[in-house]
This record gives C-alpha cells, structure tokens and sequence, in this order.
C-alpha cells in the first residue's frame, strides 16, 4: 500500500516491497511508528511456489530449522540483491560476533535458502593486503602480488543463523557458493578470481566447515592487523585457509600479466 501510494517501483516496474519494508523498520528502529507484532507467513513454505526464492532479508522469528526439518538438497546460495543490503548488515549487527563492518574495495554479498528458509549469510570483499602463508603459498614475490592480488577474493563474512542446527549445512553453504563465486565476480567486477581465502579466529572456531568443504589450510597467522598504512600486533594469530578455483590457479597467478 506504501509503495502504491508513493508511486514507488523498481525499474523492471515491480513494486519497491523489500526496499519499502527496510525503510519501515528502520522508522520502526529509530521510533517514527509502531509496526506491531510481525507474524509468520504460517507453516514453512506455505503460501509459496517451492521453486521460488524469497528476496527479502528482513528479520523474522527466530524459529529453529533442526535436521529433521532440512533438505540440504534443496538448498541456494544465490547474491542478495541490492535492496537486500540493509537486511544483510541487520543481521550481520546483531548475531556475528564482529557485529557489521563496511567491507573494503570489490565485494559480493550471499544469502543461503534451504527451500524458502534464510539460513545463512556470506560476504567476499578484496584480498588481504599482505598474508605471508598465501604469498608463499602461490610463490608471489612482492612486484607479482602487487600485479595479481585483484585476482583473490577474502571471505570476510560467514554467519549460519543461530537457530538454524542442520548437520553438514555450513560446508554445504561453502561449496554451493564457491561453485558460482569467480562467474559471479567476472560479471559483477569485470574480472576473475582465482584464489578464496579466510582467517578464522581459531579461539572461537575450529574452522570445520572449510577442511569439510575441502579448503587448504596454511597455518597460524602471525597476529597482526592493519589499520590505516600501519600494521599493529593485535595479538590474536587466525587459521588461514585458501581455497583454488581453478586446477591452474597457482600458476595463472603467477604469470607476468594477468590472465
């Protein structure tokens, strides 16, 4: 009704819903109007074509999706779209324990379906700057990492919603994404990724679901961050894993000019 009554529609012509129901809570949020209590759309799935895929990234209640619930073939991992963000970063604020952050440089934004329920979210953005256990890993000297570090993309991001409990879910999650991750990029940034890698801060993860979904693991960061042109000991060393996207990842990113 909103969004008729504004004239307030995408460009394909459809209306404006999720971006419209992202304005409301944030009204909601700073205390402009009271939406009341938010209900379900009755049992899971109900009301929806079971090949359809939900656009909306809204918080909902918090009802737990166990394994005897789940179907992990069923599952999609698919970019959020644009009016999906503020969704994404609501989430991210308030169940991953590094909260939101703006994500530096070139990015891709992911949410996972198990039918029509959200069950996870994922962000890529720029490689890191330095990794010594990657450069040695690809054999970059400093002039060749310079030339090819576009070509990596950082896992930054990975949350599976915490009333979500199926086993095997988060690999799952991982290799759905990474099969579609360099087609994703070449389109959206107009050129290729090789390499994916991660720190995972191994005081609170294991980093199962990436040997699960067959990452390489590299070893124990040294426990330094950059903060402006500056690297500082943070004191918390990460497992740094890597993942190849293609059999000849080493080699095109060590070649003289990017392939």
């Amino acid at each position: 009704m909103v969004c008729e009554a504004w004239a307030w529609r995408q460009r394909n012509g459809r209306l404006s819903e999720f971006a419209c129901r992202d304005l409301l809570l944030r009204l909601e949020q700073w205390g402009h109007v009271d939406l009341g209590v938010r209900r379900r759309r009755g049992p899971r799935g109900s009301g929806r074509k079971k090949s359809g895929i939900p656009t909306e990234l809204i918080p909902i209640a918090e009802i737990p999706l166990t394994d005897a619930a789940a179907n992990l073939d069923e599952l999609v991992v698919r970019p959020i779209e644009r009016e999906e963000r503020l969704g994404w970063r609501v989430y991210m604020e308030r169940y991953h324990y590094l909260g939101f952050r703006p994500l530096v440089g070139e990015q891709l934004l992911y949410a996972a379906y198990l039918d029509t329920e959200l069950v996870a979210l994922l962000g890529w953005a720029s490689a890191a700057f330095r990794m010594p256990l990657r450069e040695r890993y690809v054999g970059w000297d400093e002039p060749t990492r310079h030339r090819h570090l576009h070509l990596v993309a950082n896992n930054v991001r990975f949350l599976v919603l915490p009333w979500v409990r199926v086993r095997h879910l988060a690999s799952k999650v991982l290799a759905a994404n990474l099969r579609r991750l360099a087609r994703d990029w070449q389109r959206i940034w107009k050129h290729p990724v090789y390499l994916a890698e991660t720190c995972v801060d191994t005081a609170r993860f294991r980093g199962t679901c990436y040997r699960a979904a067959n990452w390489t693991y590299l070893g124990q960061s040294a426990g330094r961050g950059k903060r402006g042109h500056h690297y500082l000991e943070h004191g918390i060393p990460k497992a740094v894993f890597v993942y190849a996207l293609h059999r000849r990842t080493r080699e095109w990113l060590c070649a003289p000019e990017p392939r």
